[in-house]
């Protein structure tokens, strides 16, 4: 059969999404990019925030669309959405268009849910704690892109009060150490560009496993084995734990030039008062702290964050200790979400919910105040010299890629000006102009200098923009 994925969500929904078409391809299934042609579309939902519940809803209509009109004889629903609301006794007559319901844990079983055996019910929830890791004997099917993802564990021991993950996911369970070489080797070998490692908290690696084993290990002979393959193919890790990266982790990262000094820290909040309320397990010194041993140890270093407001309970007060925050330490790259309720959620039953309209203007000031940091912090790079990875071609005479302090889908990206480049390749390129979230630039050899820059409207369409 003909099967089409529209993946929704993390990257870690997206490698599950090529673990599974790798299976329907190695069963005899046809992957396709356009799901007009599909006999059977997959979607493989998130459910973090409401927003993601809600956008999930709205692709399952519109796929649903294509058993009318295309060639769709069945829709089948994957991930953390179906996974949320399998206990709902109405999941099944909300949405009648979808024909199976497949839940974290079933990854294993996606051929015989496409060939619709007889033993697969319509609903199918195994414990996410019992899911295996991927079988490294059948290929991923790859997006195309230059970076892949690769995950080190699965599920989370954490308890953050907002957080639905370990319910959704399960426990952690880290992968084995030479499993998670195996498969970066792999793909290094078929061309990848840049090695991404992923999972709830990557730094808590190891924590679940008992013994001495840690994420730095994982690093070390990573960056060793990669670079005898390929050494200009870089490694990066997103989704780290403040209490989980420690000096050791930054030395490790300071010392191997194909591991990107970028530290994506979530660390939700700023004030200690509303990160015990929020289940995190630090202080506001404990992030400062951090974030000065991240930079006496590696100036170079690239920081990320991403922080939650209008939490229950926040105040102005708190807010604002936030905002300092941000404005002190300066990061290079910021997401910023509004609180986002459901009865499921410790969060929910905590007193005092901040009203939707003060916890969107708190969000628009904090973006504001980001914005500007960014834009100086990008106006230091006019004048260097950066290797940058190509990823697209959007018009003649004009590329699209990406730093070393630039993660794909939620940093900006660098405009290059140039002809015939090779997406998947490096370049080397000096930069010219410096936006709000991206920067831009010409290959170093100064041709297509007189170019001019896109416009602010064209820096707001061209995806990657680093708005969240």
């Amino acid at each position: 059969m003909i099967v089409y994925f529209e993946t929704l969500g993390c990257s870690r929904n997206q490698v599950d999404s090529e673990i599974m078409l790798g299976k329907l391809a190695a069963a005899g299934h046809t992957p396709t990019r356009d799901p007009a042609c599909a006999e059977v579309i997959v979607v493989n939902t998130c459910s973090f925030i409401s927003a993601a519940a809600d956008e999930a809803v709205d692709t399952i209509l519109d796929m649903a669309q294509y058993k009318q009109q295309g060639t769709c004889r069945r829709l089948i629903i994957t991930g953390c959405l179906a996974q949320r609301y399998k206990d709902d006794p109405d999941l099944t007559g909300t949405l009648p268009e979808v024909d199976a319901f497949v839940g974290t844990g079933a990854c294993e079983q996606i051929v015989d849910v496409v060939e619709k055996k007889a033993s697969v019910p319509l609903t199918l929830f195994p414990d996410p704690d019992t899911r295996g890791f991927q079988n490294l004997f059948v290929d991923r099917v790859l997006s195309g892109d230059p970076f892949a993802f690769v995950k080190v564990s699965e599920g989370c021991n954490r308890h953050c009060t907002y957080c639905i993950i370990p319910t959704l996911r399960g426990r952690q369970r880290s992968r084995p150490m030479e499993d998670i070489w195996v498969e970066a080797l792999t793909l290094v070998k078929k061309g990848v560009s840049e090695i991404i490692l992923t999972a709830e908290n990557t730094t808590d690696y190891g924590q679940d496993l008992g013994n001495d084993t840690d994420f730095c290990q994982v690093l070390e002979n990573l960056s060793s084995q990669v670079a005898a393959v390929n050494p200009d193919v870089w490694i990066r890790f997103l989704y780290t734990h403040p209490v989980s990266v420690t000096q050791k982790t930054i030395h490790t990262v300071k010392n191997h030039n194909n591991i990107c000094s970028y530290y994506d820290v979530p660390i939700q909040h700023a004030d200690t008062t509303m990160l015990r309320r929020m289940g995190r397990p630090y202080t506001q010194k404990d992030l400062y702290d951090l974030f000065s041993m991240i930079r006496d140890i590696d100036p170079d270093a690239v920081l990320r964050t991403t922080v939650i407001i209008g939490f229950p309970g926040e105040t102005d007060a708190m807010f604002t200790t936030l905002l300092d925050f941000i404005q002190e330490v300066k990061f290079d790259h910021l997401g910023v979400f509004t609180y986002s309720d459901a009865s499921d959620l410790v969060s929910h039953a905590l007193q005092n919910h901040v009203p939707q309209d003060v916890a969107q203007l708190r969000h628009d000031t904090l973006m504001a105040a980001q914005e500007k940091i960014s834009e100086q912090i990008n106006q230091k790079h006019v004048g260097r010299m950066y290797p940058v990875l190509v990823e697209e071609n959007p018009e003649p005479g004009l590329f699209i890629g990406r730093t070393m302090f630039q993660a794909p889908e939620v940093d900006g990206v660098t405009f290059i000006y140039s002809e015939g480049l090779a997406t998947g390749a490096f370049v080397q390129v000096k930069i010219t102009d410096a936006f709000a979230y991206d920067i831009a630039g010409e290959v170093a050899d100064g041709r297509f200098a007189n170019r001019p820059s896109p416009t602010a409207d064209e820096n707001m369409k061209l995806p990657g923009s680093g708005h969240e």
